[in-house]
This record gives structure tokens, C-alpha cells and sequence, in this order.
């Protein structure tokens, strides 16, 4: 590893984990002064939720923790996709009677549907049997009107009187510039900590997808606005390199433990892309552990470090939620050995050259219709597949040209594929992975077109 990173073994031992590991994880108990160098705390035997001890207020939070992006949909009568709800409750249902009781929401999410669907499973329970994380997602109207009515809105979407977890949405894009123009300048950070101070924000942190250096400056204004949590993106697979974020995983834990802040784990499969890995890739996970499915060791590394409150999953399916409370019921941290495998298994993945979509759906709608995120998961899915053929020469081109084709028309509608694109670039900016979107599409548009002129 190059010397400016942060080695693993060292972060983990800086972190607690070696102690958690060699030792057991004690009973609940709260951060040493001064920064999280013991684990927040856990509890659970063999069957049972792992929790983590929130060191500002107590709460007890599951490590599993629910993602509210990827609710089942179904097409209403006029052919609208909407969220499944009879589905969402029973997966809710199931969640919070197997221990999980932290779920993460937000107005943007699943085109503005998110919010009302999590609000209307929740409420058939006891308001004390979970944590609700909602955001303020002014990404694009930031006025002090528009702010304070998506505000208030979540409260009645979510049929609630407080919040526990409130998070300003994705800092980072556009720097500190763009977060005193979203939340200083028109007072809304004033309000925000009055509102809890007033107790209908028990907890107040934000969201993050930005470089370092902006991680560093926002963490400069925790003195002025202490910031309970704060939510990063954590996997294997960037743990040290951040990709187009450039933002290391690493660093940003390691300066949240520095703080005391609990962090708040995003993105731990990267939308699914360290679950459906290349069938090499998952050879190898199954080698090493038959029993343990590709996704648990991801969620395994996301829950390892001590600072460390909840790991957030977009369960679509009940399999998927059944998988991750099997992974952490409780959770076995992992040890330096699984540590050094997990980092063998990040190289060979870098060498398979996917784009970092994580099928979050920011960039949608297209104003041309183009169904971006099913494009380039489309492309990934056929990289990890070998399904790439790189010129006419290749043996298995005709294969694999073939495979692409079909396969591409069955997945994405032909007026919602990528030749539609004009690179108008309004998709680009709301990308939390910083991703060239029309350049990736285009790039997709000429191979297409390119395999069905047989001109490669």
C-alpha cells in the first residue's frame, strides 16, 4: 500500500477493533472523552442484533440499520411506478421484530415517495421501538422558503412530532461555498440548531460525498455546531481510495474517532456492485467461507470499526434483509487476517473497469428520458460477466456481442437508451460519485452502436 494511505491493521487497532477482536465485544458502554477509541458499544449472543451505544444521548441504535431508497415498486393503474407499501410493511415488520430500529429516509428518494411509504409502515408501531434519519434535500431550490417547507413536509410525511437523526443531504459537491449557500447564508443552520435545542431534532449531522479537504473544514465548524453523527461512505473496495470522490474511507473514520462523532455507514455494497461481483471474484469469497454470502463479508468490513453506529442497506427483498440480520445478529468483526483477504479481493476488482454508478437514481429524472442508472448498470453487469469484447478480432467476440445486444434491449427500453443523450450535463451535478455522466453515456452509445454495425 502506497505510504500516504492508511494501512488497515493500524486503522483498526487505532480504532479498537483489535481489542473488540481478541478480547469480545463487552456489554453497551459509552466513547472515552476525546474520541471513540473504544467501541461505542454492542450487545447480542449468538441469534441477537449487534447494537452500538450512541455516546451523546444513549440510544441504543441496531448496527443493521434500514435504507429507505429501495422500497419494492409496482406500476399503479396508469402504469406509475410506486412504491409496493403492502410489501415495505411486512419488510418493516420483519425488521424491527428481528432487532433493526434505525431507518434512513429522505425526501428525494424514489422520486419524492420515500418519506410517505417509510411514515405509513412505521407508524403501525410504537414510536419508541425506532430511530427515523430523514434530510434536508434542497439540492436545487436552497431559499430559506423552499428549506423550511421540505422541513415541515417531512414531519407530515412521516407522521411524526420529532426526528431523531436529521442530516443536511450530501455535503461536499461544490465545497464550503455550497454548503453556506445551502444552509448559513439563509439561516438555515440557525434554525436547525434552535429546532433542536426545541427537541424536534434529537440528533443533527450530515450527509457527506465530497474530497477530504472539505471533510476537513466542515469538521473545523463542530465546535460551533457539534455535530451529533455524521454519514460517510464506507466499503472494501475504496476504503483507501476514493474514486471520483476523493474522499478515503479511511481518513474520514479515522478523523470522526478523533472527534468522538459516531459515524453513520453509506453505500457499504456500492449499490449493489460488491454483491454481484465477477464470477472469479466470487469463487473466491466462496473458497474461503462456503456458508457466508458475497454481500455479508461487505457488511461485515462496514460494521468492523469501533466508531461505527449503524450500517445502512437498501433491502428490496426479504432475502436481502434475512442475508444482513443473519450478518449481524451478531455481527464478528472481522480479523486481520479476513482484513488482508478483503484488500486481495479489492485489487482484483479494480482490475474489472465498471462505472461507479450506485443506481441511487439522483441524476433522474433525464429531461430526454434516458433511464441512466439502468444503462450503466446494464454495462457493469455485462464487465463483470466478460461480456466486453474489445475489437472484432477478439475470440468470443461474436458471443459476446451478441450477449450485449439482447441482453441491453431487454433491459433498457429503446426510447430510454443511451443514443438519446445530447450531453446536456444537468444529470452530472447531482451525482453523488462525481460521475461524468454524459461522457460515460456517450461512451456506452458509440460501443452500442459500434457492436450493431459490427464495426469494432
Amino acid at each position: 500500500m502506497k505510504k500516504n494511505n492508511i494501512d488497515r491493521r493500524e486503522f483498526f487497532k487505532t480504532a479498537g477493533i483489535a481489542a473488540a477482536v481478541m478480547g469480545g465485544i463487552g456489554a453497551a458502554a459509552g466513547c472515552k472523552e476525546g474520541g471513540s477509541s473504544t467501541p461505542l458499544g454492542t450487545t447480542g449472543e449468538d441469534g441477537d442484533m449487534t447494537y452500538r451505544t450512541n455516546p451523546g444521548n444513549g440510544d441504543k441504535v441496531s448496527i443493521l440499520g434500514y435504507g429507505c431508497m429501495r422500497w419494492p415498486m409496482i406500476k399503479d393503474e396508469n402504469g406509475k411506478d410506486v412504491i409496493d407499501q403492502e410489501t415495505t410493511n411486512r419488510l418493516v415488520d420483519h425488521a424491527l421484530e428481528n432487532g433493526v430500529n434505525y431507518f434512513d429516509t429522505a425526501p428525494v428518494y424514489l422520486q419524492g415517495q420515500s418519506e410517505t411509504a417509510t411514515g405509513i409502515a412505521l407508524k403501525r408501531h410504537p414510536r419508541e421501538s425506532y430511530f427515523i434519519a430523514t434530510k434536508l434535500s434542497n439540492f436545487s431550490n436552497f431559499t430559506r422558503e423552499n428549506s423550511l417547507e421540505m422541513y415541515r413536509k417531512s414531519f407530515e410525511n412521516l407522521q411524526v412530532d420529532y426526528i431523531d437523526y436529521y442530516l443536511l443531504h450530501s455535503l461536499g459537491g461544490g465545497g464550503m461555498a455550497q454548503f453556506n449557500r445551502r444552509y448559513v447564508d439563509n439561516g438555515i443552520m440557525d434554525f436547525l440548531m434552535e429546532e433542536r435545542k426545541a427537541g424536534r431534532i434529537r440528533n443533527l449531522g450530515f450527509s457527506f460525498h465530497g474530497d477530504n479537504a472539505v471533510f476537513d473544514e466542515l469538521l473545523k465548524l463542530h465546535e460551533k455546531y457539534h455535530w451529533d453523527f455524521v454519514q460517510i461512505q464506507l466499503n472494501y473496495l475504496d476504503w483507501n481510495n476514493g474514486g471520483n470522490t476523493k474522499a478515503n474511507a479511511a481518513y474520514l473514520q479515522q478523523e470522526l474517532d478523533r472527534l468522538g462523532i459516531p459515524s453513520v455507514i453509506m453505500e457499504p455494497l456500492l449499490g449493489g456492485r460488491l454483491s454481484k461481483v465477477p464470477q472469479y471474484v466470487a469463487d473466491q469469497f466462496k473458497e474461503r467461507s462456503p456458508q457466508s454470502s458475497v454481500a455479508s463479508w461487505a457488511f461485515r468490513f462496514a460494521g468492523t470499526p469501533a466508531g461505527v453506529l449503524t450500517v445502512l442497506s437498501g433491502m428490496t427483498y426479504m432475502e436481502h434483509l434475512q442475508d444482513n440480520l443473519s450478518t449481524y445478529s451478531p455481527l464478528k468483526p472481522l480479523d486481520k487476517d479476513e482484513m488482508d483477504f478483503l484488500e486481495y479481493i479489492a485489487d482484483l476488482m479494480k482490475k474489472y473497469p465498471t462505472v461507479p454508478c450506485n443506481d441511487c437514481k439522483y441524476c433522474m429524472p433525464c429531461p430526454y428520458g434516458i433511464d441512466i442508472p439502468a444503462i450503466l448498470l446494464h454495462y457493469n453487469k455485462c464487465v463483470n460477466a466478460g461480456e466486453i469484447a474489445k475489437s472484432i478480432e477478439d475470440e468470443g467476440y461474436k458471443k459476446a456481442r451478441r450477449a450485449y445486444l439482447v441482453s441491453y434491449d431487454r433491459a433498457v427500453p429503446k426510447l430510454r437508451q443511451a443514443a438519446r443523450c445530447i450531453g446536456c450535463n444537468q444529470c452530472s451535478e447531482h451525482c453523488p460519485q462525481r460521475i461524468n455522466i454524459p461522457r460515460e453515456i456517450q461512451r456506452i452509445d458509440k460501443y452500442v452502436e459500434n457492436l450493431r454495425k459490427d464495426t469494432l
